[in-house]
């Protein structure tokens, strides 16, 4: 008995004591687990450089909840479906909606919610500065998945208000967000590219309460070339974190093209960011000052202080609507991707130039304050988007166009970022869909993709799952 009473000391001063080192935690890793396929003959069409199955501000085309994967998608005849499957499982259980999209359009995603405070799935889907689509399940849908039949009887009728709130004629860029008490949010924007606002709407498990705009398009911007008085605030993301504060990364859109060095760019510059302590009604700057009150005439404008984190001019073909996430500790991670000055200091065309030379880079903010930014040396080959994911370890993955998969460790401080799996047996367009929630749920990267294809023939949808480091 002594004997076990002085190894258990010893093996807690070992844990307590500084200097003595204790078990690592694992660096990144995938696994590749399955591909499971969709549907064989998905809608395909490429407008914005994208497809409306799988663009990756499609907030959530894909996600899980209480042991069930849902997923959304246009069919080859262009109507909504909504599936679900066990998570794990091989068989997709699918309803068909009433909705046709509309125009073919990329931009006209579908993407879905959950509002845990009654159990509801809620879609928003086919809108590009027009008119939105809406359909809310029945209360307890998503609470009672094994007990309750996937048919057409648990959806509701689409409906073009969220119960009788309009919002806008000019909606575009659906995310639903949870708030930590379980009601849903709606953030969106207001407005077309170029001169256009942010706003969110709430619902409590009983109405939506449209809260207001919390960006503003008014205010002049000048660069080197000249000067623009509209914008919009293009959002990397909006999350909470696991202490309830809201995050966001943006970067600005000019409607001037007079800002930039040639027309063939592109009007995105700087990476900012704001917060919100109060369920997004007030914005705060990184340096906690309150630069915007939703619903207010003092919205977040471009000549605010304090909201650039990474400075860059609309030169290099800055990508618009990246990706972010938070870590254990609650704080903000981005990736951003553009043409860095090596390559040239004026991109001519923004899809060849970023196709040719872009490159992602790691925005992060440290547990002391500052803001640091690491290159992923991985070249892009693309001018598409870059999903990004944290598994528990707090380490970070990099889902790049076309199914790639980079990762660095936080051991290394993120300095160490490398390709783990290259994509070639997918397929793959290029941007992907990927499950946020499920890499919490069961320690799996699942995303969706779709085939490459030609013109409008349709194409094989899939969603393929990764086992993260256990």
């Amino acid at each position: 008995m002594r004997r076990r009473a002085v190894l258990a000391t010893a093996i807690l001063a070992a844990v307590a004591t500084p200097g003595i080192a204790r078990a690592a935690d694992p660096g990144p890793s995938v696994t590749k687990k399955s591909t499971i396929q969709l549907d064989a003959q998905a809608v395909y069409f490429v407008s914005y450089d994208g497809l409306v199955n799988n663009n990756s501000f499609q907030k959530n085309g894909l996600l899980t909840y209480k042991g069930y994967q849902y997923a959304a998608w246009y069919t080859s005849t262009k109507y909504a479906v909504v599936a679900r499957r066990v998570l794990g499982g091989s068989t997709w259980s699918t309803i068909t909606l009433s909705h046709l999209l509309k125009s073919d359009d990329s931009h006209n995603v579908i993407s879905m919610g959950v509002s845990r405070v009654d159990g509801r799935l809620h879609l928003n889907m086919d809108s590009h500065s027009d008119g939105f689509f809406y359909v809310k399940s029945v209360a307890g849908l998503l609470d009672n998945p094994a007990s309750t039949a996937w048919t057409s009887a648990v959806l509701g009728a689409v409906q073009t208000s969220l119960d009788g709130v309009a919002l806008t004629s000019q909606f575009t860029y659906p995310q639903f967000i949870a708030t930590p008490e379980g009601k849903l949010q709606l953030s969106y924007r207001v407005g077309i590219s170029g001169n256009g606002r942010n706003a969110l709407a709430e619902y409590d498990g009983s109405a939506w309460t449209a809260l207001g705009e919390w960006s503003s398009s008014t205010g002049t911007y000048t660069s080197t070339h000249g000067s623009s008085t509209a914008r919009n605030m293009y959002l990397h993301g909006i999350d909470y974190d696991v202490n309830g504060r809201l995050h966001s990364f943006f970067t600005w859109r000019e409607q001037s093209a007079a800002v930039m060095c040639n027309s063939g760019g592109i009007t995105n510059h700087d990476t900012g960011y704001v917060y919100s302590t109060d369920r997004g009604r007030s914005w705060r700057n990184d340096a906690g000052t309150v630069v915007g009150t939703t619903g207010s005439s003092d919205t977040v404008a471009v000549t605010d202080a304090g909201l650039v984190v990474d400075s860059l001019n609309p030169d290099h073909s800055l990508m618009n609507q990246e990706s972010q996430a938070t870590d254990s500790t609650g704080l903000p991670h981005a990736i951003i991707s553009y043409v860095p000055g090596r390559f040239g200091q004026c991109t001519t065309n923004y899809v060849t130039d970023r196709t040719a030379n872009g490159r992602a880079f790691h925005v992060r903010r440290s547990s002391a304050g500052t803001w640091q930014k690491t290159e992923i040396p991985i070249a892009l080959n693309s001018s598409q988007r870059t999903k990004l994911i944290l598994d528990k370890y707090d380490n970070a993955y990099a889902i790049l166009p076309y199914g790639r998969i980079a990762a660095a460790s936080k051991a290394s401080g993120y300095a160490d970022w490398a390709l783990l799996y290259d994509g070639s047996d997918l397929n793959a367009f290029g941007e992907v869909v990927v499950d946020e929630l499920r890499v919490k749920a069961d320690n799996v990267l699942s995303f969706m993709y779709q085939e490459k294809s030609s013109g409008t023939t349709p194409s094989a949808l899939h969603v393929v799952d990764f086992a993260l480091p256990a």
